[in-house]
């Protein structure tokens, strides 16, 4: 495989001292312009405001966010929605794990805006922003860590919802799907051990 290199600097390649103005001014030579620019996401961006003593009600003035989330995100997250729905229609996937884990972060992350609705994001700002929905139906379902029982996995999916919260709210980081979902698949087999269904004709021994 061979990689093609970007047109704009294919046509005006940057010599070394370009490049160093570039890495340690920031700034590039006037027939060039940057391709993109990353900057904070949704999740971090709320938080360094938080911290800054700001209420939601003032962040939210920012034109940057929209009525569930940053602009533009909200509508990442529909179709990542749109794309799980799908895979329920095919029967790649079950609803358990999905619906219990946005039931989870939902029903947290509601219970504690209602208790501090200035310093605690609106639920659906948690759902719309981040991994949340990729991570409901396209990572937390692998078949291989995940909780493979019924019963599992409703528990499964319900506390990976819980932590994502826990750790978007008091962690260090400003997403938490990866982290809650590697937690909980350490505790799948745990959780699996005890939700086994019972097989049927099958009863407990007796002992007298």
């Amino acid at each position: 495989t061979r990689w093609l290199p970007p047109e704009m600097l294919n046509q005006s390649p940057l010599d070394f001292l370009q490049t160093l103005i570039v890495i340690f001014g920031g700034g590039l030579p006037d027939n060039l312009t940057w391709d993109a620019i990353t900057s904070a996401t949704p999740l971090d961006e709320m938080r360094t405001q938080l911290e800054m003593n700001k209420t939601i009600s003032e962040i939210s003035q920012s034109p940057i966010w929209g009525d569930y989330g940053a602009r533009g995100w909200e509508w990442v997250g529909n179709w990542f929605l749109v794309g799980g729905l799908f895979l329920l229609w095919r029967k790649v996937i079950t609803w358990h794990i999905p619906v219990t884990m946005i039931a989870g972060l939902l029903f947290t992350s509601g219970l504690f805006w209602l208790l501090d609705p200035e310093s605690m994001p609106f639920p659906a700002f948690h759902l719309f922003s981040g991994g949340m929905i990729l991570g409901a139906f396209f990572i937390a379902t692998d078949p291989v860590t995940a909780s493979t029982t019924p019963k599992g996995r409703l528990i499964y999916g319900f506390f990976i919802g819980m932590m994502v919260f826990i750790i978007r709210a008091w962690g260090g980081y400003p997403d938490a799907v990866a982290f809650a979902v590697l937690l909980m698949n350490m505790a799948a087999p745990t959780i699996d051990y005890y939700t086994q269904p019972k097989v049927f004709g099958a009863r407990e021994d007796e002992h007298g």
